[in-house]
């Protein structure tokens, strides 16, 4: 189990930050609290004991109850971030919001998670992954869909729409890559960015292609860290590792050079040869991985032979049980 989390992070004006446990490699989310009315929440984090009893404890030390809290933001669909927010809803009546493309595409994964989960597994075995990868799928994907409260009722919000917080006014920002619609709220004065898992002080954000993502994401994640670099934030609050960090437009630029570096790993790699995405990923992610972690690289290694497959640098076949990729 991860340490005990650090007390609530005075971020600026009403806004707190809270590091809640999750039971997963990061150890710990980030949401946010507005103390101001409506009192509003950014992220959630799992449906798990552990993480109702540190938002209740963060809201007691502000004086709050769940029943105080009037607003629900989500940075993008994820269940570390999404996981509470149907049951925040239940218990305060919380109006819940979430950026107008996340609704259409990745938070629909929570209603349609029996129907969909077929078309992930072929997804990853048509690229590669043999059956005995994915055993433990199923039995993940299930405890996972555990852990995640959807909200009955979900408000968008879109690109470019202002949003009060702290009294002040943050512009609405889509930041797609790490997920296809995933939100950042902005506060031009302060210079102070909300930036969910679109950027990360000590990991790169999972850039991944899945079943029914977007079919460019690693060229959507170039476009959001150019973004960032032109934003210039003074600072960003993260979902990790967090929960504050400075130099964002310094770490965009370091996460470009970090994927440039990828996509030459990966014509190298092509140059002569036909490989599937599985194999390709052994080349990418060399050491030895958990089954769960090995089909989060295949995703990573597909979002990167597809970027150059639409640009034109790849090609792809299906060779008869899979598809393959060569250079071009």
């Amino acid at each position: 189990m991860p340490s005990v989390p650090a007390p609530l992070v005075h971020v600026q004006g009403s806004l707190y930050a809270l590091q809640v446990p999750i039971p997963y490699p990061m150890g710990f989310v980030t949401v946010l609290i507005d103390a101001a009315p409506p009192v509003t929440l950014i992220d959630t984090a799992l449906d798990t004991p552990e993480a109702r009893l540190a938002i209740e404890g963060a809201l007691h030390s502000l004086g709050l109850r769940w029943e105080d809290v009037g607003r629900v933001i989500i940075t993008h669909h994820h269940p570390d971030h999404y996981g509470l927010a149907g049951l925040i809803e239940e218990r305060s009546g919380a109006e819940v919001y979430m950026l107008d493309i996340d609704i259409a595409r990745g938070e629909r994964y929570w209603h349609r998670w029996d129907e969909w989960l077929p078309g992930h597994a072929k997804h990853y075995l048509d690229h590669g992954v043999p059956p005995q990868g994915m055993l433990s799928h199923e039995a993940e994907a299930r405890r996972t869909r555990e852990r995640v409260r959807p909200a009955s009722k979900l408000t968008a919000l879109q690109a470019g729409d202002s949003v009060r917080l702290t009294e002040h006014d943050w512009e609405v920002l889509w930041l797609p890559g790490h997920a296809d619609g995933h939100l950042g709220l902005w506060q031009h004065e302060s210079r102070l960015l909300i930036a969910g898992d679109a950027i990360l002080p000590r990991i790169s954000p999972n850039v991944g292609l899945y079943a029914y993502s977007r079919p460019d994401p690693l060229g959507d994640y170039l476009d959001t860290l150019t973004r960032l670099e032109a934003l210039d934030p003074a600072r960003a609050v993260v979902g990790h590792h967090g929960p504050l960090m400075d130099g964002v437009a310094e770490r965009a630029r370091s996460l470009q050079e970090h994927h440039r570096e990828r996509l030459e790993l990966v014509r190298r790699s092509l140059s002569g040869q036909a490989m599937t995405a599985y194999a390709l990923s052994f080349v990418m992610f060399p050491r030895e991985l958990p089954e769960s972690s090995r089909r989060f690289a295949v995703a990573e290694t597909l979002a990167h032979a597809e970027y150059l497959r639409l640009h034109g640098e790849l090609g792809r076949r299906w060779d008869a049980q899979h598809w393959v990729y060569f250079g071009s």
